[in-house]
């Protein structure tokens, strides 16, 4: 024990002593009896790290095996890869119906209102999954997660490429949302439990960078299957897909952080929020068929914001109960220590660290839930085997003064962050604005013009490109220069491009849309994964994993209902404008242009939101980075001269 005991404080010494992602060696010291400071050295050290660890893909990874001198691990790197891969999968399943949705709404007969619903509802099913990742990275582990996941994706597909009749196919969509719901939570409370502070953007461009290229070459590869295979051979290939991602997590995929088994999840609150939601997209949907005094409206929409409402003060009232036990319960760990000799206390020296030496409780937390998990009790969890060598003796003295009470699903308590909640709602904005469009300008590019399914995937492919560019540079220039500046910028861009979009007729060169989408995507790229992740770094390290499932809740919903509710006024103005005389492609087309016009009063209402919200520690200056780019170029000047 005594030998072990040695072993694990060399571990935290390490691990504490981290300082922008480089270690000190002191542990190679120790066992070499030489002085070990090469960076190549450090690099031989990391690999054996990962080579140990790779032979036993059920041992959870903390920061300081799976981040060494300022370079993953192999073992973490490949582990990275996979949920890249996996969360990649889910959003390119997202969007890649938007082509083939003209030709499911021929086939099956039904209303383009109707037909949305295989995108919307994957968006809506996805948000009402985010909350359940705080309870789901608590109780299992990332193995665990990610390979029931998978095995649910593709029983999804498979019902989805088989189903005869369209709601069949909606059930099989709804299962593929529910398998990759979770998905991106999980790959970003591992990125930021991962890497430290100064890394994070650098980190969560690279990763949004797949994330961004997803949404978009799905609609090009969806198209150009319907036209040359049916649309169902799309769901053929998510099969196969999915079946080859539960392979690669089953033999690939290490688990990160430690878990809990008898955490418990709030699931009258899951059933909240779907009534909630549900309701009020179902009774939006109805407005184009039924007048808002039909009772399949007002009703649906009434119980909608009820169950919105319900949810809303459910969560508030259980995290404000779970925190008035979590103090008491600190409390009385704090006199219960009082009483007994003073022992050097590890855990506290990791978890003052700064994101990337994560002591066991912060990197329980920051992987495991929303709710921050007492000291003690994580140290006696299931897997916390790099907590603290004292972890039996202290957790057991210390008398527990109540009951834990369930955690909230939800916790809204990190709104009280204005900087987070500024992200947020910026966040929000973009996806409202940004699906609806992915649905709108397909239905414009293949009704109105009369192109095919490829052809209208081909026009969008540009943009994807131009997200994926500008997510990769939004994470550096974020790390350089701060959230405010970029934003910005982006959000400028994002409104350029939606105006640009908005002028399309009846003759509109048809590569116009193609650069305007180009334009709008450069701009989602620089002020969404930037702003993300400004306002996530604003929280305490405890509550990252609670922020990450409340923005990207917020977001999946904002663009679940933004879908509809766009399809639904681009209806309503056509039809307006056909009873007022136009003929039903000019009476479509203006009613496509209005939409995206409205859409832009979305985008202006974001850009002034960044411009007067966006500011305070890590934000930055436009000041400053324009002040900085002079410099630059006087320098290139004078070198030049």
């Amino acid at each position: 024990m005594g030998r072990r005991n040695t072993a694990d404080q060399d571990t935290a010494r390490n691990a504490a002593n981290q300082d922008g992602g480089e270690r000190t060696g002191q542990r190679n010291c120790a066992e070499n009896g030489e002085q070990d400071s090469k960076p190549t050295n450090q690099r031989i050290r990391a690999k054996r790290i990962g080579k140990k660890i790779g032979k036993d893909v059920d041992k959870p990874l903390n920061s300081a095996e799976a981040y060494v001198d300022g370079h993953l691990s192999r073992t973490a790197l490949i582990s990275l890869i996979i949920l890249t891969f996996i969360t990649f999968v889910g959003n390119f399943t997202q969007l890649q119906l938007s082509s083939a949705l003209p030709t499911i709404v021929e086939d099956f007969h039904i209303s383009v209102t109707t037909g949305q619903w295989l995108t919307s509802v994957f968006q809506l099913v996805m948000g009402v999954m985010v909350p359940l990742t705080a309870y789901l990275t608590r109780r299992f582990t990332t193995r665990q997660i990610v390979i029931t996941s998978m095995i649910v994706f593709t029983a999804g597909s498979v019902l989805a490429w088989l189903g005869p009749t369209f709601v069949i196919v909606l059930l099989g969509r709804i299962l593929e949302a529910i398998g990759t719901g979770v998905m991106w939570p999980v790959l970003q409370i591992t990125v930021f439990s991962i890497y430290p502070l100064s890394r994070r953007g650098f980190a969560m461009g690279t990763v949004g960078m797949a994330m961004s290229v997803a949404p978009a070459i799905g609609p090009v590869i969806g198209g150009w299957q319907t036209d040359a295979y049916g649309w169902r051979s799309i769901f053929m290939t998510l099969t196969i897909i999915g079946i080859a991602s539960v392979l690669l997590a089953f033999f690939g995929l290490h688990n990160f952080g430690a878990n809990d088994r008898s955490a418990k999840a709030d699931f009258f609150s899951v059933s909240l929020s779907i009534f909630g939601f549900g309701g009020l997209m179902f009774g939006f949907t109805n407005i184009e068929a039924h007048a808002f005094t039909h009772p399949l409206v007002w009703l649906p929409i009434l119980i909608g914001i009820a169950g919105i409402v319900w949810f809303v003060m459910r969560q508030i009232h259980m995290a404000a109960a779970y925190r008035a036990w979590k103090r008491a319960d600190n409390a009385a760990e704090s006199a219960q220590s009082a009483s007994v000799p003073a022992v050097p206390s590890i855990p506290s020296v990791l978890e003052s660290g700064t994101g990337t030496a994560a002591g066991a409780t912060a990197e329980h937390t920051a992987i495991g839930g929303g709710a921050a998990t007492p000291v003690r009790k994580a140290a006696g969890g299931s897997n916390g085997g790099t907590t603290a060598p004292a972890k039996s003796s202290e957790s057991e003295q210390v008398p527990s003064t109540s009951p834990a009470p369930r955690p909230a699903l939800l916790d809204l308590g990190v709104l009280r962050n204005t900087s987070f909640t500024v992200g947020t709602i910026c966040a929000a904005l973009s996806f409202f604005a940004f699906s609806s469009i992915m649905v709108i300008i397909p239905l414009y590019i293949q009704n109105d013009r009369g192109y095919s399914a490829t052809m209208s995937g081909l026009i969008m492919l540009p943009g994807a490109i131009g997200q994926c560019i500008a997510q990769f540079c939004g994470g550096r220039l974020l790390d350089r220069f701060g959230a405010r500046p970029v934003a910005l910028v982006g959000s400028a861009t994002l409104l350029i491009g939606t105006i640009m979009m908005s002028m399309i007729g009846t003759d509109t060169w048809i590569w116009w849309v193609s650069i305007s989408q180009f334009t709008r995507q450069i701009g989602m790229g620089l002020v969404l994964m930037p702003v993300t992740t400004w306002s996530l770094n604003c929280l305490a390290r405890q509550e990252v994993s609670a922020g990450s499932a409340v923005t990207n809740t917020v977001r999946q919903i904002a663009g679940a209902i933004g879908a509809p509710v766009m399809v639904i006024t681009m209806e309503t103005l056509t039809r307006v404008f056909h009873e007022g005389g136009l003929g039903a492609t000019l009476a479509n087309i203006d009613g496509v242009k209005w939409t995206l016009r409205i859409s832009a009063c979305f985008v202006l209402a974001q850009l002034l939101l960044v411009m007067f919200g966006v500011h305070g520690q890590g934000a930055g200056s436009a000041r400053e980075a324009a002040q900085y780019a002079i410099n630059r170029m006087r320098l290139h000047g004078g070198a030049g001269d």
